[in-house]
């Protein structure tokens, strides 16, 4: 039996319509900023890709800039602007701001100044959604986006975050989404690129496939896709919670990604959990994938008010619109089996 990749948080698998759009860009031999016809083109798969996600993201009048991904997102968004958010967003967002808004243990932030916060619509650790004020300065829809219903037009926010690997594109491009009109400093300076917010040639593979993969997420959240993951998801909690009733499956009840299951475990580390399950042909993670392959205590489940114990055992489960039932079935039986070993053997 092949193996069973349950780590679509991290990052989701290639779409086949972002790989072919990404093929057919690099036979596009221009460059975006020159004026001749090959160089038209190239600008013409641009702004395709640029509507294309407007349109996915419900930004219908906004500003789309291409950069390499959340990350600079984050930073061309939040540098220098003195923003406050809470210690549940994630280490991109949360190196630029002052995490002092408090989190409950319900894990949602309390925005007291919206205009001056930058707060995530979904926890990529728990999959919990935050009910956010409108107004607020930047929100990090990254793993929002291509899962669950969201608008940028509806958030009522200043800037919003996005990646296209999240939601089946390629790696390294994702875009700063903008109100027209909003004013921010270049961090890349040089030619003008991308309205003279992030200087350097166009990614156009990157940015085809970006686009390709908007549409497709759109058009799978419209026929009920996720509808179908999220069932998946309950039978695997279920499967579980059935078997072991001390299991702590963190934000279960609350309104959260339909794809995502954080549950811990208060004895068995997460990164045993996630090496074991490995070995056993599962991919899993413990916490976010961004941290330079760093294991710890989940700040995430710590702002909640979790133990340490807790917070150390905790493992995200994350799937995937090729997710099968077998598949989390096989992982819910192969993780109880290595539950049990643990337990015989912590005796």
């Amino acid at each position: 039996m092949g193996r069973v990749y349950l780590d679509h948080n991290a990052t989701m698998t290639l779409r086949a319509e972002a790989r072919d759009a990404m093929i057919a860009a690099m036979d596009v031999v221009g460059n975006p900023s020159s004026v001749h016809a090959e160089g038209r083109a190239a600008k013409a798969l641009v702004e395709r890709a640029r509507a294309q996600v407007a349109t996915a993201f419900g930004a219908d009048g906004a500003d789309i800039v291409f950069v390499s991904g959340a990350t600079e997102a984050a930073a061309l968004a939040c540098a220098g602007r003195g923003l406050f958010g809470s210690e549940v967003e994630h280490d991109a967002v949360r190196a630029w701001i002052d995490p002092v808004l408090a989190v409950d243990e319900a894990g949602q932030v309390a925005v007291t100044e919206p205009a001056r916060s930058a707060v995530q619509l979904a926890n990529s650790e728990t999959g919990i959604l935050q009910d956010l004020p409108q107004g607020v300065a930047v929100v990090d829809a990254t793993q929002a986006f291509g899962k669950v219903p969201v608008a940028f037009n509806w958030l009522g926010c200043e800037m919003a975050l996005i990646s296209a690997h999240k939601l089946g594109g390629p790696k390294g491009i994702g875009a700063l989404v903008m109100k027209r009109g909003t004013d921010i400093a270049a961090q890349i300076k040089g030619g003008g690129q991308e309205m003279g917010r992030r200087s350097g040639t166009e990614n156009i593979p990157g940015i085809a496939g970006f686009g390709a993969a908007a549409a497709a997420a759109a058009r799978d959240l419209d026929a009920g896709a996720w509808n179908r993951v999220e069932e998946i998801r309950n039978i695997l909690e279920s499967a579980i919670e059935a078997a072991e009733k001390e299991i702590i499956f963190v934000g279960k009840g609350m309104p959260r990604l339909p794809n995502t299951s954080c549950l811990a475990t208060p004895g068995w580390k997460g990164e045993t959990q996630v090496m074991q399950m490995d070995l056993a042909g599962f991919a899993i993670s413990a916490g976010s994938a961004c941290s330079s392959g760093k294991v710890k205590a989940s700040a995430v489940l710590t702002a909640m008010g979790f133990d340490k114990a807790t917070a150390s055992s905790a493992i995200r489960v994350s799937l995937g619109v090729e997710t099968t039932e077998d598949d989390v079935t096989r992982f819910a039986e192969t993780w109880q089996a290595k539950w049990k070993k643990h337990r015989a053997r912590a005796a």
